[in-house]
């Protein structure tokens, strides 16, 4: 049992103001996947000036993330805080400069603060205040800022291959609006999905079989697919397709210098998100499914799905399975007990919560490797519906940090 004294003393290490500057550091460093090495190396210096063990892990060539650990004394229990340091691409229509922190009322602005460098900031600043303030820990606190979660998670999957497996471990993951801890996720599978024709020039254009035109007829086929499913309550509008990036030119590489010949060569990446009991395999059999009644019916249709898809393609590389932790796993009850400790009231939701839930993440790949996980992040949100400008809420961000304090505390002093 850690004291209360202590556990108000580590508390008090948790203040809007740093946690603002840390976040505004890492919201300058652009970060998206394949391109994180910056933000990695930042971090690591970050935590070596601080006395942590640090691990500075070349995941791909060149490419670095950042596995932290606050050794405890010994004999207590292990716990990974885990966040990821690549964000999404950037869409048009950004009012403010995404790459120049902007602080308004209790929102901070920038390009991946949502996703998730405020949940990132958050499982820093935990682990910070316990240094800090000198509260003593029996068992070891690891901060994996991991890289490649856009992509499956290989950057989780690696530092689990390298032998950082825990007792237990929480990923800061944005859980919604209000105050939820997640159990439950979709899957994710990506496809590379194209249609193959024959290019002919634009004065034989009548003798090509344009792979463009098939591709109109194969988008609205694989988006009305019905997929093979048991359904889920709690995940009500899954599973879905999206398609949602298309390219075409002659030859597998999508060469565009030749507009005057038809395409031979069209590529959709198809974006799935699976409920338990789908798999990658059962989704791609129902996909090939639709595509063959479409073969049947125009013999010139030509089509291949790849799976896994390519690498240079920079998406999804590693599938990410649906996440069903039970809610009364310990790591789960210590979570639930540490936030109503700092806050003094219940919690929102433990389960399912939509629509968070429909994002595959992390937590699947460290549950699958034995260790007991959930999902607690800040608020955050994009400006206006149809504005591009995300946040993070600033007061939901300092709560986060402190629940993850006292969970660490309450987890790692129990007997190993």
């Amino acid at each position: 049992m850690v004291e209360q004294a202590v556990k108000e003393r580590v508390l008090g290490q948790i203040k809007a103001g740093p946690m603002v500057n840390l976040c505004s550091s890492l919201l300058r460093i652009p970060s998206f996947k394949t391109e994180e090495q910056k933000v990695a190396r930042y971090l690591a210096n970050f935590f070596r000036r601080r006395g942590y063990e640090v691990d500075l892990q070349e995941v791909e060539p060149g490419r670095y993330q950042t596995i932290a650990t606050l050794k405890g004394s010994g004999g207590g229990k292990s716990l990974m805080l885990n966040g990821h340091l690549d964000i999404d691409p950037l869409a048009m229509g950004w009012k403010r400069d995404p790459w120049t922190p902007s602080l308004e009322g209790d929102r901070l602005y920038g390009a991946g603060a949502n996703n998730m460098k405020g949940g990132v900031t958050a499982i820093i600043t935990a682990a910070e205040a316990i240094r800090k303030s000198g509260a003593s820990m029996k068992g070891d606190l690891v901060v994996a800022c991991v890289v490649g979660e856009l992509q499956g998670g290989i950057g989780t999957l690696h530092a689990l291959n390298t032998g950082y497996i825990t007792d237990g471990a929480y990923v800061a993951e944005p859980t919604g609006e209000g105050d939820n801890i997640m159990t439950v996720h979709v899957g994710w599978v990506e496809l590379a999905i194209s249609t193959i024709g024959l290019s002919q020039h634009v004065s034989r254009a009548h003798k090509a079989i344009d792979a463009i035109e098939m591709m109109i007829k194969a988008i609205p086929a694989i988006k009305q697919v019905k997929f093979t499913y048991t359904p889920r309550p709690d995940l009500p509008d899954m599973p879905r397709v999206i398609v949602g990036t298309i390219i075409g030119g002659r030859g597998r590489d999508h060469d565009m210098r030749g507009p005057n010949f038809t395409c031979d060569y069209c590529t959709i990446i198809a974006d799935v998100r699976t409920v338990p009991g789908q798999t990658a395999q059962t989704v791609k059999e129902d996909i090939d499914r639709v595509l063959k009644g479409l073969k049947v019916e125009d013999s010139t249709f030509d089509y291949e799905i790849i799976s896994p898809v390519p690498p240079h393609y920079k998406v999804q590389t590693v599938y990410m399975n649906p996440l069903d932790v039970p809610k009364d796993e310990p790591v789960v009850k210590n979570l639930e007990n540490s936030y109503r400790e700092v806050t003094g009231k219940a919690l929102d939701r433990i389960g399912a919560i939509v629509t968070q839930s429909y994002a595959g993440n992390d937590s699947c790949h460290i549950w699958e490797r034995g260790i007991p996980v959930c999902l607690h992040g800040p608020q955050n949100d994009r400006d206006v519906k149809g504005e591009p400008d995300t946040f993070v809420v600033v007061s939901s961000m300092v709560q986060v940090a402190k629940t993850y304090a006292v969970a660490a505390l309450n987890w790692c002093n129990q007997p190993g």
